[in-house]
């Protein structure tokens, strides 16, 4: 029974951080209207961000947060602004442009064959980690610390960008122009700045998510990929453009993965999440937790 309490809080921790990775992609779906198939590539970028400031710099993993979050949000604000944007001028009376979903998957391939020519194709962790093997002991029980961590900056960020999207004038004017674009206009609001931040935004979540990852992840090029396959899963079942929808569903796939293998082989886990996705789709496609208004 205690294994099972254990995996079952092991899951919830890691479940939070792949809540964490899937809110940028809630994000930017909720305003832009789009899904952006380029999300884990934007996680990839942040692990190699993330990495080469500790090793460039040699200060603790966690304080890279203070230099991966501008960064990321800069490069996510102008990768919207210079590629995507004119795309959105293009096709200003349609409501959700497919060619942008074509874009953001270019974007993807770019992004990750860059990488790969530019690092190579080897695994690469962070030298001399200080959270390496680090566990809270609970009786019996082992609990991971790095991923507790995780669990705490899911939360945070989570109740942060909660907060920035009903209490800010940014956030409010973001919150307009995912209800209604054109009325937003009408109002003074120009949507393709809000396209930009709200862009910034998600990757920043996702730079937050891979200074989380990285004390117990390697990095590689086509790392994104895993996180994207299990962000677009948990976006579904909790709810596009829902935060808190994100944070929950990823909890339900952590949970899923760490506790199923304890009855079931790995291979039938997997099943059981993706027959999740699909009746979820099938039966509320607007999410477990998604509204007409998610903000």
């Amino acid at each position: 029974m205690l294994y099972i309490i254990e995996d079952m809080i092991n899951g919830i921790l890691m479940g939070s951080i792949y809540g964490l990775t899937a809110m940028g992609l809630t994000i930017i779906f909720g305003v832009l209207k789009v899904i952006n198939f380029a999300h884990g590539s934007l996680l990839m970028v942040g692990l190699y961000a993330t990495y080469w400031a500790i090793t460039l710099t040699g200060i603790h993993p966690y304080l890279a947060l203070f230099m991966v979050i501008p960064a990321m949000f800069v490069f996510g604000y102008y990768l919207q602004d210079i590629v995507i944007k004119p795309i959105f001028i293009a096709e200003k009376n349609v409501r959700e442009p497919i060619t942008v979903i074509i874009v953001t998957t270019g974007i993807w391939y770019i992004l990750d064959n860059l990488t790969l020519l530019l690092f190579g194709p080897q695994y690469r962790s962070i030298p001399d980690n200080p959270l390496q093997g680090q566990m809270f002991e609970i009786g019996t029980m082992f609990v991971s610390a790095p991923k507790f961590y995780g669990f705490l900056t899911a939360i945070v960020t989570a109740c942060a960008i909660h907060w920035f999207m009903q209490k800010t004038i940014m956030g409010r004017a973001i919150r307009a122009t995912s209800m209604d674009r054109e009325a937003a206009s009408l109002m003074g609001i120009n949507q393709y700045r809000i396209y930009n931040v709200a862009f910034g935004i998600g990757a920043a979540t996702a730079g937050i998510a891979a200074v989380t990852l990285i004390p117990f992840n390697n990095i590689f090029p086509t790392v994104g990929v895993l996180f994207d396959i299990k962000g677009f899963i948990i976006v579904v079942l909790g709810g596009l453009g829902s935060i808190s929808g994100a944070l929950i569903g990823g909890i339900i796939v952590g949970l899923i993965e760490s506790v199923g293998p304890q009855f079931m082989t790995a291979t039938w886990t997997e099943a059981i999440v993706y027959g999740l996705f699909l009746l979820v789709l099938f039966v509320k496609p607007s999410g477990l937790f998604g509204q007409k208004h998610d903000w």
